[in-house]
């Protein structure tokens, strides 16, 4: 059984602080972060806090934006994720998180190591975690190496005292900088270059809408020097749009990176195709990648029998499959 894949979210000052020394919960975040938050949110399937926060900010731990949860059930899910208290004592019963939402959203309190979770969350099905905090839960996960992608919201302002961000033992991979409202996001990967951008790539697949014709797919293509020259996912652009055609409309094709550039893609890039007259695997072989990294297999649901990595093989293109990442690849493909 593979453990969920991991998302740390959280909000510091400038300093680093998570929380200042008051007893009054401080919100670190403006609106615009508190939206993307809840994004988030709505694309996990379980979102864990420790007894502390529970305590300290008693949150509901629900999807708010009533859009997000009308997406959340089209794909087949609950309107809000399973919510998770991570302690080995009893929860004040009166807690929000236990009260609030149980029409939408079911609770479970565990106990144990980030690992023993993390086994215990992947009997309950859950295939993406969002951790929430606070500090101490942070500083466990972090430290235990589970984490996958860090979402770090820096806020402009300056707090001095009170519990601090940290715990990292792993080196962190920059893959995001930008601002949100008055405040500016990190967005960070663990583990080598296939992992990070292969966990991308599934993570783009979460954003395509929901069809029951078409897989939803997400690709990044990467540069042997790192950087990114373009990202896609499926029906970005038109009903049509397949998450390599629309990554590869978006790259310079004189571009000399293109030669040692991979294409990590969520699904085996299409061999065959009704919807439009040339495959992905065509697109790629016109743009000169030469390595493809990818996560699940095609079904022979829309085709036959798919056969993009075979003609990319026979084409000279060396294709890497990591079946370690097919759960997270077929998450957004539920619905169908």
């Amino acid at each position: 059984m593979k453990r969920p894949h991991v998302l740390a979210s959280a909000a510091v000052s400038i300093d680093g602080f998570l929380d200042d020394a008051s007893p009054h919960r401080l919100v670190l975040s403006g609106p615009a972060d508190l939206d993307r938050v809840d994004a988030e949110r709505a694309g996990v399937d379980a979102i864990l806090v420790g007894a502390g926060t529970v305590r300290a900010d008693d949150p509901r731990l629900l999807v708010r934006s009533p859009e997000r949860r009308a997406d959340r059930v089209e794909r087949g899910l609950g309107p809000s994720p399973l919510r998770v208290v991570l302690s080995s004592h009893a929860v004040d019963p009166t807690a929000r998180v236990l009260t609030e939402g149980r029409d939408v959203a079911d609770t479970v309190v565990l106990a144990g190591t980030p690992h023993e979770v993390l086994d215990q969350l992947a009997g309950h099905g859950v295939v993406r975690l969002m951790v929430e905090g606070g500090a101490g839960v942070h500083r466990e996960f972090l430290g235990a190496g589970v984490v996958d992608e860090l979402q770090l919201a820096v806020a402009p302002r300056l707090v001095g005292e009170g519990p601090r961000f940290t715990g990292a033992p792993d080196e962190a991979h920059l893959v995001e900088t930008r601002t949100v409202g008055p405040d500016v996001l990190l967005r960070y990967r663990f583990g080598d270059a296939d992992a990070r951008w292969l966990a991308e790539a599934c993570s783009l697949a979460e954003r395509c809408p929901p069809s029951p014709s078409a897989f939803s797919v997400g690709c990044v293509v990467v540069a042997a020097d790192g950087t990114v020259l373009a990202t896609g996912h499926s029906r970005r652009d038109d009903v049509l749009d397949h998450a390599e055609e629309v990554a590869l409309r978006d790259v310079d094709r004189d571009d000399p990176r293109l030669a040692g550039a991979t294409i990590y893609t969520s699904l085996e890039p299409c061999g065959q195709r009704a919807s439009r007259p040339v495959t992905c695997a065509q697109h790629i072989l016109d743009a000169g990648i030469g390595r493809v990294v990818m996560a699940w297999r095609e079904p022979p649901l829309f085709v036959g029998t798919p056969s993009g990595a075979a003609r990319l093989e026979a084409a000279g293109v060396e294709v890497v499959e990591c079946p370690g990442f097919e759960d997270l690849a077929r998450r957004p493909n539920r619905h169908r």
